[in-house]
């Protein structure tokens, strides 16, 4: 098999890039396209299904993971689901369990949320963080944070000396994703993730 990963931007990247293959049969080979933001991967979404739409191998899958970003994740999670269909290809949510062809997936609110989501990942990334931090009760449901999760992330960085003059995207999610833990992490939008990456086939 082999997947096409259309992320929003870097840091999502290259998260992934050291998550996945601790998640994917080793046969597996993938190929990655960083947008220029949501918008630009939402605009350009339907003009790239399309291309692969005149083209995709039974054996290709495409997966398209964006930000919720404070948007309404259902009517997000439709517009994704309409760009695929106009182009002809399956979805999961279509597919009535059947195989399929894109797999549309939203990390709420943020990615920042998924890293909340494994404070012991954050805390071997970062030893100053101390250990008290697992017992934050919002930190329970990363995804609930609606003051937003990568302000979130920085503060607490920063409260331990780290990242002063600004949150490194790219460099932090190199950093955590090192030592992501996929089954520990508490962060149901990235559970929901892995669950559809096991139903590639």
């Amino acid at each position: 098999m082999h997947i096409e990963f259309m992320v929003e931007e870097q840091s999502m990247e290259e998260a992934l890039k050291i998550l996945l293959p601790r998640l994917l049969p080793p046969e597996t080979t993938c190929r990655w396209i960083s947008f220029q933001g949501k918008q630009n991967l939402l605009e350009q979404l339907p003009i790239r299904l399309r291309a692969y739409a005149a083209w995709i191998t039974e054996d290709y899958r495409i997966v398209v993971l964006v930000d919720e970003d404070r948007q309404n994740c259902h009517d997000l999670k439709r517009q994704m689901e309409v760009a695929a269909l106009k182009a002809g290809l399956s979805t999961k949510t279509s597919s009535g369990g059947e195989r399929f062809q894109v797999l549309n997936r939203i990390a709420v609110e943020e990615l920042e949320a998924w890293f909340l989501g494994d404070i012991e990942a954050l805390r071997q990334a970062y030893p100053r963080l101390p250990e008290s931090l697992t017992r934050v009760p919002r930190f329970r449901d990363p995804d609930a944070i609606h003051t937003g999760t990568w302000e979130t992330l920085e503060k607490n960085l920063q409260r331990y000396g780290y990242y002063k003059s600004g949150y490194r995207k790219v460099e932090a999610a190199r950093a955590i994703a090192t030592h992501m833990d996929p089954g520990r992490n508490r962060s149901k939008s990235f559970q929901t993730f892995l669950t559809g990456l096991s139903s590639l086939k």
